[in-house]
C-alpha cells in the first residue's frame, strides 16, 4: 500500500469518526430533549409504562379556572349517535358536562352510574350532558348506554372534531376526562380521570350558581 493511499485511508476513518461523534453529540441532545419532555407531561409518561391498557388514564386531578382567565367559548360542532346535531349555539346558556369516554376504558365505565345520577340531579336546572365517544361503533355505544342505563346523549366523535375544539384543554387520548362549561360555553373546570361524585357535583354547583 503506498503512502498517497494510506494517507486517504486515514482521512477517511478520521472523517467517518468525526461523523460518528457529531452524530453522538445530536443523538444525545434529543434523547436529553425528549426526556426533559416526558418529565414534563404526566400523561406521557403514563402512557410510557407499558402497560397496554391502550389508552393514557388521568391522575384524577381537577383544575377550576377561574370566570377572568377563561378562554373563548368552545366551539364544538357535532353529531350525536342518535343523530342530533349540537352546534356552539346550543351550548349558550345552560351548563354543560362534557365526559370523554369510550367502551372498553375501565374507569368510564365505574364512572357512567355517577354521571347518570348527576344528570338527574341537575337537568331540572338546566344543566346538560353530553357524553363524547372516541372510538365505539353505534352499537358499542348504545350497549354501553344501555348497560349503565344512561339517558343523556353522547357525540360519534372517532374523527374528533369535538376533541379537536377543546384542543389544548383535553390531552388526546387521555380518558376519561370530564369538563364543566359555564352558561357562555367556556371551559369552568376539568377533571382529568376518574371522577368522584362530590367533587364533580361541588363543580356543576358552582358553574350553576355563576
Amino acid at each position: 500500500m503506498d503512502r498517497n493511499t494510506r494517507k486517504s485511508l486515514g482521512l477517511a476513518v478520521t472523517s467517518r469518526r468525526s461523523l460518528l461523534a457529531v452524530g453522538g453529540v445530536a443523538l444525545t441532545a434529543l434523547t436529553m430533549g425528549l426526556s426533559a419532555c416526558a418529565q414534563q407531561d404526566a400523561l406521557a409518561q403514563q402512557a410510557k409504562a407499558g402497560d397496554n391498557k391502550n389508552y393514557v388514564a388521568g391522575d384524577g386531578s381537577v383544575t377550576e379556572f377561574a370566570k377572568t382567565d377563561r378562554k373563548a367559548a368552545v366551539g364544538i360542532k357535532g353529531t350525536l349517535f342518535d343523530g342530533t346535531a349540537v352546534n356552539p349555539q346550543d351550548l349558550i346558556g345552560k351548563v354543560t358536562v362534557l365526559n370523554f369516554w369510550f367502551a372498553a376504558c375501565a374507569p368510564c365505565r365505574v364512572e357512567a352510574p355517577i354521571l347518570e345520577e348527576l344528570h338527574q340531579e341537575f337537568k331540572s336546572k338546566g344543566v346538560q350532558f353530553y357524553g363524547v365517544n372516541l372510538r365505539d361503533e353505534k352499537a358499542t355505544a348504545d350497549a354501553f348506554d344501555k348497560t349503565f342505563n344512561l339517558t343523556y346523549q353522547s357525540f360519534n366523535d372517532k374523527d374528533g372534531a369535538v376533541l379537536l375544539s377543546v384542543s389544548g384543554i383535553v390531552p388526546p387520548g387521555a380518558v376519561p376526562t370530564t369538563l364543566v362549561l359555564d352558561k357562555e360555553g367556556k371551559v369552568a373546570s376539568r377533571v382529568l380521570g376518574e371522577i368522584e361524585k362530590s367533587t364533580l357535583k361541588a363543580l356543576i354547583t358552582s358553574a350553576v350558581a355563576e
